[in-house]
């Protein structure tokens, strides 16, 4: 920590540390940032955060973050009620909903299943997922879970315990992406690709 600061830049620096991507360093610099324009963006983002700690909350239903339970995905009559997409954290909902494609529900789990970190069924929102499909009118769900090996462990203990209630099971597509290039991606993806391939 900075030496010569007083214990409320300090205390802003360490909790500017434990950001995801944010090292001491970064938080040192990303604190100086915010006290030079104090006006422009300290109290501003203060403001800001403040409103968000007061009325954001988790949705009932799926789980993602929103100022209004149901959320408004859950609450839009134009979505398709039968297509819930299975995601490990909102920021993937997010990404799903700027490409646009997607006109189903969520699911957010809130995290994926890890032996490692201790983490099991009963710390992810796998119940709540199996209470949706079994009462209500899913006919697909989606696993847009990350092609690790605790995104895959997830998605199969998942589709286990929705087997047999008569809903799709599907995982998005794994391979090369558009525009990419085969001598730049790694063995894996091309492992998919070619797995997953199709009529041309």
């Amino acid at each position: 920590m900075a030496a010569s600061a007083g214990p409320e830049i300090e205390r802003l620096i360490s909790l500017l540390a434990k950001l995801p991507g944010m090292g001491p360093r970064s938080a040192r610099r990303a604190a100086l940032a915010l006290l030079k324009k104090r006006d422009q963006l300290l109290v501003p983002l203060a403001a800001s955060l403040q409103e968000t700690a007061d009325k954001v909350t988790s949705c009932s239903v799926c789980g993602a973050p929103d100022t209004r339970d149901p959320c408004s995905i859950c609450s839009d009559g134009s979505r398709d009620n039968g297509l819930i997409c299975v995601v490990e954290e909102a920021g993937a909902l997010w990404a799903m909903e700027r490409s646009g494609a997607f006109r189903g529900k969520y699911h957010v789990l809130g995290g994926l299943l890890s032996a490692l970190d201790g983490i099991g069924p009963d710390a992810l929102r796998v119940a709540e997922l199996v209470g949706r499909v079994r009462g209500g009118e899913a006919k697909e769900v989606v696993l847009a879970l990350p092609a690790t090996v605790d995104g895959q462990t997830t998605a199969h203990y998942i589709a286990e315990r929705v087997a047999g209630s008569g809903v799709e099971i599907t995982s998005l597509a794994r391979g090369v992406p558009v525009g990419g290039e085969l001598d730049w991606l790694d063995d894996g993806t091309i492992i998919q690709a070619l797995r997953q391939r199709r009529p041309a």
